[in-house]
């Protein structure tokens, strides 16, 4: 490589740029530095003509990988048991690259009904504008499953905990449907985290994530991420999959399997090298500095998520304005048989509880209106995971573009109510709570009084 020559005297303009920065020179920092470059510097063109070619690997540009970015991903990756990750801009887009990384034009996805609203938006609109068609089923069914697939199907994807309602997937019985289907299993483990949940224990073959919620923990940086778990192999049938087996045009003479696949992942590969590089949906270097800070307490802070959740779904179990509680953790709840599966460490902090309905929709919205200004320590919010506990009314906020039948398939009802449990002390979430709904339960009883007095 030839040497550099000494650095002349500077004119005023030139040094303002350059001064006293090496691109060369490594800091020797305690912490993951933010790495806020757009570009980085080659040593010379022949090392920058492999690294374009994908020859080595290396910094280019930070739409497609940054060093910062590269520390969050490794460290996602260990936690979830995989063998490499791609950082992205959210968690929305982790999940729309993870699946159009595997299935094109023509072909077809097996997704549960019980999904957040955005994601049933990117799945049944936007998906569909694109050609891949998608068969929604109930989670629980297994056999819906086994029926929904086709010989065109690429991918089932399902949530770990469904959101609002924190169903708890039998991930290990989708995992058998996947497995005999031959194609990969998604799971957004957004709301278990790898702390409370490892889908690759359970048969799962890529995982993603909106880090955005309790992998950052702050409430203050979107991110996502996309985990190859490492068990599912595409050479297996090697026609399904020619986007990895067959010549890449970026990789000159082969495929990603052949220069990915005894090194690191040829499914990572092709989402970072063609869907980030190509859609630019990029995970910021200070965006992923914030994420690691968050990582590094994640266990301390879904012990104490998971514990004042289940301490405020068991108050609300007991109260009179409550008609149901969804949560996992209580003994009434359908799944909690699979939460003590699949859920050890803890269960959802993410969770809904029903008020009553009136049978009018109008009088149902205020209901829930009333009941939501009334809180002062929960918060309305539409994001989740965060340190602050967070309500929502999924039916007008979350999943209001779906339609009633979808709703009603999801078990969201005009009065059901989205709560995300922060770290505040438990009493005082559960005495802001208790102040609402002792007001409803009030209403209610008032509102029987007068009923039986008109009789």
């Amino acid at each position: 490589m030839p040497e550099k020559s000494p650095a002349a005297r500077r004119s005023f303009a030139t040094a303002q740029v350059q001064a006293g920065f090496d691109s060369g020179t490594a800091e020797n920092t305690a912490i993951p530095s933010i790495h806020q470059s757009n570009g980085f510097e080659f040593r010379s063109l022949a090392e920058a003509r492999d690294l374009f070619a994908l020859r080595r690997d290396g910094n280019i540009y930070s739409r497609a990988a940054n060093p910062t970015v590269l520390v969050f991903e490794r460290r996602i990756a260990e936690l979830e048991g995989g063998i490499a990750a791609a950082g992205v801009a959210s968690g929305q887009a982790a999940v729309a690259i993870a699946l159009l990384a595997l299935a094109k034009q023509g072909e077809h996805i097996v997704a549960a009904r019980q999904l957040y609203g955005g994601t049933v938006d990117l799945l049944q609109d936007t998906f569909a504008d694109w050609g891949i068609a998608v068969t929604f089923v109930d989670q629980d069914d297994i056999g819906a499953w086994r029926a929904a697939v086709r010989p065109t199907t690429r991918a089932l994807f399902a949530e770990s905990i469904s959101n609002p309602i924190a169903q708890v997937l039998d991930l290990g019985a989708v995992a058998a449907v996947a497995k005999d289907a031959g194609v990969p299993l998604v799971i957004d483990n957004t709301v278990a985290t790898p702390y409370l949940q490892r889908a690759k224990d359970f048969g799962a073959d890529i995982v993603v994530h909106s880090a955005t919620k309790f992998l950052g923990g702050h409430g203050t940086s979107l991110g996502g991420a996309v985990v190859d778990l490492g068990t599912f192999d595409f050479t297996t049938q090697p026609e399904r999959w020619p986007q990895l087996t067959q010549t890449y045009p970026r990789v000159p003479d082969g495929s990603l399997v052949e220069r990915f696949g005894k090194t690191g992942s040829p499914y990572i590969a092709l989402v970072k090298t063609k869907y980030v590089h190509d859609l630019g949906p990029s995970l910021s270097a200070f965006n992923a500095f914030q994420l690691l800070q968050g990582l590094e307490t994640l266990d301390l802070r879904m012990e104490r998520h998971t514990a004042t959740a289940l301490a405020v779904a068991r108050f609300l179990e007991t109260h009179p304005a409550v008609a149901r509680v969804h949560h996992p953790g209580l003994e009434s709840s359908p799944w909690h048989a699979q939460a003590a599966t699949y859920l050890p460490r803890g269960t959802s902090s993410v969770f809904a509880f029903d008020l009553p309905q009136t049978g009018d929709p109008e009088s149902d919205f205020r209901l829930v209106e009333e009941f939501i200004s009334r809180l002062r320590v929960v918060k309305l919010v539409a994001n989740i995971g965060d340190a602050r506990s967070l309500v929502a009314h999924p039916a007008s906020m979350t999943h209001s573009h779906m339609s009633p039948a979808q709703l009603a398939e999801a078990h969201i009802g005009p009065t059901t109510v989205r709560l995300s449990i922060g770290l505040e002390d438990p009493r005082d979430i559960v005495d802001d709570l208790a102040g609402s709904l002792d007001q409803v339960a009030l209403g209610d009883a008032q509102a029987q009084l007068e009923e039986s007095v008109l009789r």
